[in-house]
């Protein structure tokens, strides 16, 4: 099956959060799309810079969402992002609001078209996936005061998980070849995290601490305060649900 014509260019900012470091993605050429230009980091803004050139330059420029890790380059590379609402299309991409992990998280999808047909007609489709999914391992939802929600996160991998997608490219980590897999991956992971979280407090756990030890038991130490994150997205999905007060609850 004929690919998108796409090159991954790796940031160097590795981290726990980061995985790698940030993807950066190529699309087409004469010119080149831009997928999140990554950290502000002049190497890396230049190798974006020059790796375009041989493309046929700059096209649109196009978020996945407002993190500094996948934005934070845009003033280096001096090209004004295109903000594509619902349904709208640079090239070959549609914009898809996926909220969850942010407010103004959106996945772009790259799907047989106009202009992808031209140039690979028996093309699968593709989704840029931002950090709605991650290469390996599992993204941060924060809370509300962060803009994260639950809610939103779940409804965003339901949707992307009726696509029919033949490869993820998501924001950090390898593609994904197995996006069906994946996505099941993901939904079960949090409805997993949630299941364990209402039966702590069915038996009448309160403290927030025991049940970050309890239920998020085989994080690492040092990604334990984004656990703690994810634990009061958790706890907000709950209390819209009307499972819990957050007053009942205790550090």
């Amino acid at each position: 099956m004929a690919s998108l014509d796409v090159e991954i260019l790796l940031a160097p900012n590795p981290g726990p959060m980061t995985l790698e470091g940030t993807n950066t993605y190529l699309v087409g050429r004469d010119p080149a799309i831009v997928i999140d230009p990554g950290p502000a980091v002049r190497g890396h803004i230049e190798a974006v810079r020059a790796a375009a050139g041989e493309r046929g330059g700059i096209g649109d420029v196009l978020l996945t969402h407002s993190h500094e890790d996948h934005i934070g380059g845009v003033p280096l590379l001096g090209v004004e992002p295109t903000v594509l609402g619902e349904g709208e299309s640079a090239g070959p991409l549609t914009c898809l609001l996926t909220p969850g992990h942010t407010t103004d998280s959106r996945s772009f999808l790259a799907a047989p078209g106009r202009e992808a047909e031209e140039a690979a007609p028996d093309a699968g489709k593709v989704l840029f996936s931002g950090d709605l999914i991650l290469g390996h391992g599992s993204t941060i939802v924060p809370p509300a005061d962060q803009g994260g929600s639950l809610h939103d996160y779940m409804a965003s991998l339901r949707r992307v998980q009726g696509l029919d997608l033949e490869l993820i490219h998501p924001g950090h980590g390898s593609a994904i070849t197995d996006p069906a897999a994946k996505i099941a991956e993901y939904i079960e992971h949090r409805e997993s995290r949630q299941r364990r979280l209402v039966a702590a407090l069915e038996r009448g756990e309160r403290s927030r601490l025991a049940l970050l030890g309890e239920v998020w038991d085989d994080v690492p130490a040092e990604l334990l305060p984004a656990a703690a994150f994810a634990m009061q997205a958790h706890l907000e999905e709950l209390e819209r649900l009307g499972v819990i007060s957050a007053r009942d609850l205790a550090e």
